[in-house]
């Protein structure tokens, strides 16, 4: 359809690595996380099928996929300052319209009046599964913190679309959501 794919979590973390090499606390003063925020470049390429996550000019798609750094983007995502920072850049890459926007507030914070929201959802044992880093523990506490953060929570947007994907085939779940356009 030619629209640009966007996975913001994929700036958290690629933040959160950062943060994890630099050994920049998560608790207590934020300062120093927003202050890395905006001096940090994150550009995400696609790729084929693919998005490439790089980190200052450094490829992290990988790098950035593992349980150490998901437990620290969560961390990252409460921090006010840092989602007013990364939110921006946000808007930025979609102003223009034509993207696939994925993210736990983007229907709610960043883009609440984008024309097709869709919220995915799907057990906490299937989307581990599906990830392969995390167990379905860990993926259910992340939800419960991204759920009741103050900055941005994890929540359904009024006007979104519900879809859980649950023991869905990905082909299955595109092919619904193109017949709700």
């Amino acid at each position: 359809m030619g629209y640009v794919y966007i996975d913001t979590g994929a700036m958290y973390r690629a933040l959160a690595l950062k943060a994890l090499r630099q050994g920049i606390s998560f608790e207590g003063n934020d300062e120093p996380l927003v202050g890395l925020a905006q001096k940090t470049r994150i550009d995400l390429r696609a790729d084929g099928g693919t998005q490439r996550v790089f980190l200052d000019s450094d490829d992290v798609t990988s790098a950035i996929r593992t349980a150490e750094v998901s437990q620290a983007a969560s961390k990252i995502a409460v921090n006010a300052g840092v989602r007013h920072v990364l939110v921006a850049e946000q808007r930025r890459a979609g102003q223009r319209g034509g993207v696939v926007m994925e993210g736990r507030d983007i229907g709610s914070v960043v883009f609440p009046d984008a024309a097709v929201k869709v919220y995915l959802t799907a057990s906490a044992e299937e989307r581990a599964r599906r990830r392969h880093d995390e167990p379905a523990a860990g993926v259910a506490r992340r939800d419960h913190l991204d759920s009741t953060r103050a900055a941005s929570p994890l929540v359904v947007a009024p006007d979104a679309r519900l879809l859980d994907t649950t023991g869905r085939s990905v082909h299955n779940v595109v092919e619904e959501v193109l017949s709700w356009l």
